[in-house]
């Protein structure tokens, strides 16, 4: 199966909220379908999709940026669990580095949970690096790791 990436309107917000319910649940932590249609329409952000064959939306990723800030923040991250282990998630998140590049940034960060071991992974391979621990950063209680990406030539987490 083929898949496309393309940029988020307020049309997908109902896919958005179906794949936030798939992937997420409906715990304290995951998006409303309010929220949701404010990150893709309002927001300074831009949201990133993969849609497979059948128009399905199968993933997708949002950055948030702030004014004169250089650093984007990768704000949500998923894919439907039927395509996890495809490298889809490296091709999301190359397209979401070029879209920070595009918009000047020289860096991203994340907030991950402790104990998604598959999405640390991830952004191990994909050059994050671990800044900090955040206890009880979720709302269950679940602690995170802050990570950043510096984008760009000869870039480290720790420049």
């Amino acid at each position: 199966m083929a898949f496309t990436l393309r940029a988020a309107d307020g049309r997908d917000a109902a896919a958005l909220n179906a794949l936030e319910r798939t992937c997420f649940g409906d715990d304290e932590d995951s998006f409303s379908p309010s929220q949701l249609k404010y990150l893709v329409t309002k927001a300074n952000a831009q949201t990133r999709l993969v849609i497979d064959d059948d128009g399905v939306l199968m993933g997708y990723g949002t950055l948030l940026f702030r004014r004169n800030e250089k650093k984007a923040r990768l704000y949500s991250f998923c894919l439907h669990p039927d395509v996890r282990g495809q490298g889809l998630g490296q091709r999301l998140l190359l397209a979401l580095e070029a879209v920070a590049l595009a918009r000047g940034c020289d860096s991203i960060y994340l907030e991950v949970r402790a104990d998604n071991r598959s999405a640390i992974s991830l952004y191990r391979r994909m050059g994050y690096e671990v800044l900090h621990w955040m206890e009880d950063y979720y709302h269950d209680g679940c602690a995170a790791w802050k990570m950043l990406r510096c984008l760009g030539e000869g870039n480290s987490a720790s420049s």
